[in-house]
């Protein structure tokens, strides 16, 4: 069996149409499915349009989570009710397209337990898709390893490798990096992808933001290393700078003690100093957050 996972999200007028291609899509490859579809406590009419739909077909199930938890939990949580040995996770915004499962499909049965959908002409936005790729090569950066802004959650996944996805407890969640650190036998192949059906994108510039920060801080620890590299460089300039005012002072170049100066160097290394301990203090939140071991998502009902 097949289980395709849909995050729903201000998806009322997109939800019916993603059932119908997927279900179509199912038929015409012969094959058993479940349909996951996860309302991340959407607030236009999307649940009730998934009560419908589970109610007329007993292959979709609906979930509902009991607050908005964000687009990654929700495709946890609808991972943690995948019952199929091969899972398909996709956005509900139809630009991931139903009828490309058959390519995903018949690529892992060459033997890969992880296919990746390689989207070739992204239908985004100028900005969203210069917003991928800056991160894509931040984080890259910041973690030194490789991360394709040209792949994001669609795919089709083993159940193993989905288990394996499912064990990590990270606080912080993100969905195609958890993949790539899993690991096992991974290909990919290029997709179609369609322009929106409808809407626009729940992610906002702050978000967008919000969600490299968390993922860069959440997956390296390079960012302490700059510092302290930073915090050597300027220290072993001070000491140059040091030792050159004792030789001017020495050939009577000095005339008037530099006030400005000084104060200039006290800000500047003020600053150093706060950023440092700010960001020691990030990481420290960060493991006070992971701690605690709360549930990245709740779920209130299924249907």
């Amino acid at each position: 069996m097949i289980s395709i996972v849909s995050p729903v999200y201000k998806a009322e007028k997109i939800v019916d149409k993603l059932v119908f291609e997927i279900e179509k899509t199912m038929n015409e490859m012969n094959q058993d499915y479940e349909i996951i579809l996860v309302d991340d406590r959407s607030p236009d009419g999307s649940w009730n349009k998934m009560k419908s739909l589970s109610e007329k077909n007993h292959n979709i199930k609906s979930v509902r989570l009991s607050r908005n938890f964000g687009q990654h939990p929700a495709i946890m949580a609808g991972l943690s009710q995948a019952q199929g040995e091969w899972i398909v996770v996709m956005d509900c915004d139809l630009q991931d397209q139903p009828k490309e499962i058959k390519k995903l499909y018949t690529k892992a049965q060459e033997g890969f337990e992880v296919v990746l959908a390689r989207r070739k002409n992204r239908q985004d936005s100028f900005f969203k898709k210069l917003g991928s790729k800056t991160f894509s090569l931040v984080y890259t950066f910041f973690t030194d390893t490789k991360y394709d802004n040209e792949i994001a959650n669609f795919g089709i996944y083993h159940k193993k490798a989905i288990q394996a996805v499912l064990e990590i407890k990270d606080s912080i969640k993100f969905f195609p990096l958890f993949v790539n650190l899993v690991g096992f036998n991974q290909s990919s192949i290029p997709v179609e992808h369609a322009e929106r059906d409808s809407g626009a994108s729940s992610y906002t510039l702050s978000k967008l933001l919000s969600l490299a920060f968390n993922n860069i801080i959440s997956f390296s620890n390079k960012p302490l290393k700059l510092m302290v590299k930073f915090g050597m460089i300027i220290s072993t300039l001070s000491i140059l700078f040091g030792i050159y005012n004792l030789y001017l002072f020495y050939i009577n170049q000095i005339k008037v003690a530099g006030y400005s100066s000084i104060i200039t160097s006290i800000w500047f290394l003020s600053g150093i100093i706060i950023s440092s301990l700010g960001i020691v203090g990030i990481y420290i939140g960060k493991i006070f957050d992971q701690t605690k071991e709360r549930p990245i998502f709740i779920i209130d009902k299924i249907i």
